[in-house]
């Protein structure tokens, strides 16, 4: 192993993670500005998860799904189902629930027990999710394993309202979220290499990638980091 120091891939996420300040020249010498290191780069093997699942919304004031949406109804009989009540989907009648898909981005290291924001949008034909509770869904990731369960009271994007044949509409009633609405159930490991770290620059541009390499050597007192092409710096951790 060299005797130089070795620099951890963690203190280099974390001084990205605090909002380090590199200065950077940016043309001329004397047009010269801070510019913080997360604003420029993505970290290679580090991103946000897509989450996705079907659930029921409760709660509506005759504003959910009609009984011409079958798999509304379908879905209130298999739930009714799992509780010990058997009923026809065909002899479903209620206007106060609606079938939502429900969607949440899974941030890097979120650790199982940490609450993340859920977003619902209407499947069927209701009118507004506003007042409604979303019931326990289940959050499944791209390889179909269940990363978070999703519940909670929405706060619907909008409104609509009417009496006497006339109607007023603001934003879009039927979509909304559930602030901090799921509880992360299992982790994401990234995919980081061991002896090297890779940023992504947002918008690949050489001599952005290669001030971004001298700032990051300046900064750790260390020749670790180098452009390898217009899109990406290596560092040696």
């Amino acid at each position: 192993m060299k005797s130089r120091t070795r620099i951890s891939c963690l203190s280099v996420l974390a001084a990205i993670a605090l909002d380090t300040a590199l200065a950077m020249q940016w043309g001329a010498p004397a047009v010269a500005a801070p510019v913080r290191l997360k604003e420029l780069t993505d970290v290679q093997g580090m991103r946000e998860n897509a989450l996705y699942g079907y659930g029921l919304v409760v709660g509506l004031a005759g504003t959910g799904d009609t009984e011409y949406v079958f798999f509304t109804s379908q879905s209130i009989s298999g739930m009714l189902g799992r509780l010990g009540i058997r009923i026809d989907p065909r002899d479903v009648r209620v206007r106060n629930v609606a079938a939502v898909m429900v969607t949440a981005k899974l941030p890097s290291f979120s650790r199982p027990g940490t609450r993340i924001d859920v977003s619902v949008s209407s499947m069927g034909n209701a009118r507004s999710l506003a007042g409604g509770v979303l019931l326990v869904t289940p959050l499944t990731g791209a390889d179909g394993q269940v990363y978070g369960l999703a519940q909670g009271p929405v706060q619907a994007g909008g409104f609509d309202v009417g009496s006497f044949g006339s109607s007023f509409q603001k934003n879009q009633p039927t979509s909304g979220r559930v602030p901090s609405g799921a509880t992360v159930e299992k982790a994401v490991t990234p995919n980081i290499e061991k002896e090297s770290l890779t940023l992504g620059l947002k918008r690949p541009d050489f001599t952005t990638a290669n001030n971004v390499a001298v700032a990051i050597n300046k900064s750790l007192g260390e020749e670790v980091a180098k452009a390898i092409d217009p899109a990406a710096v290596e560092i040696k951790v």
